[in-house]
């Protein structure tokens, strides 16, 4: 195998990140005007966003949000849509165990979908041709995540302050630009079907749940189904 030295920098990370900005920002212009309609103040729509990132569990929250707010309710959904990163992070743990974790740990709070998404693919690409130790840099990785931040916190302020002018913006037919994008990214990442077993493991076990049981329990299993599919499968690999 040819090995070659990784130059992948920041600026690289964001030139392979800003054509997916443009499924986002209309995404988030509907999170934020759907927030409006559901009583949450711009400020109150900002802090959540800044704080939290991560889409899916937005858009579940503020479906709940009314008085008084169920607190606990939230914080489960939270916490079960986003569970989803735990296997977004064990993908990548392979190429960033070679890095010091006080960097790693802080960095992964940009680790949104799509930015993940990115260094995913770009890594799989580099692991071809060099070791895993040297398929993915920190400066990549933040360059092909921060840009989202700004762009998924500032477009759902704007969406919620032009909500209530735009009326429905589901209407527009913008959050067909999020699915759309991953299907692209996906393909991508193909490397046939034995690499994808887990992920389609996941997705069943998921879809199974969504019908027999009410919530978003079926995030949580389909995420715990793909890892447990991941491990064994790698062991029976190895």
């Amino acid at each position: 195998m040819e090995t070659r030295l990784n130059t992948d920098s920041f600026s690289d990370g964001v030139r392979d990140a800003v054509p997916l900005l443009l499924a986002v920002a209309p995404y988030a212009l509907v999170l934020g005007a759907q927030a409006s309609r559901s009583g949450l103040s711009v400020s109150e729509l900002g802090l959540m966003t800044a704080l939290n990132f991560a889409g899916g569990s937005e858009f579940a929250a503020i479906q709940i949000w009314k008085n008084p707010l169920p607190i606990l309710t939230i914080i489960l959904i939270t916490f079960l849509i986003n569970s989803r990163h735990i296997i977004m992070g064990a993908a990548l743990t392979p190429y960033t165990k070679h890095l010091p974790r006080r960097r790693v740990l802080p960095a992964l709070f940009l680790m949104a979908d799509e930015g993940w998404a990115v260094t995913y693919a770009k890594t799989l690409r580099n692991a071809a041709t060099m070791p895993a130790d040297k398929a993915l840099t920190m400066g990549y990785f933040l360059g092909a995540c921060f840009p989202f931040y700004p762009v998924w916190v500032g477009f759902s302020i704007a969406g919620a302050m032009i909500g209530p002018v735009l009326g429905n913006v589901d209407a527009y037919g913008f959050a067909i630009a999020f699915p759309a994008t991953f299907i692209v990214l996906l393909r991508g990442m193909w490397r046939g079907f034995s690499a994808a077993l887990p992920w389609l493991i996941s997705l069943a076990v998921a879809g199974v749940v969504y019908h027999l049981i009410p919530g978003h329990s079926y995030v949580l299993a389909g995420t715990f189904c793909g890892l447990l599919a991941a491990w064994f499968l790698g062991g029976q690999r190895s």
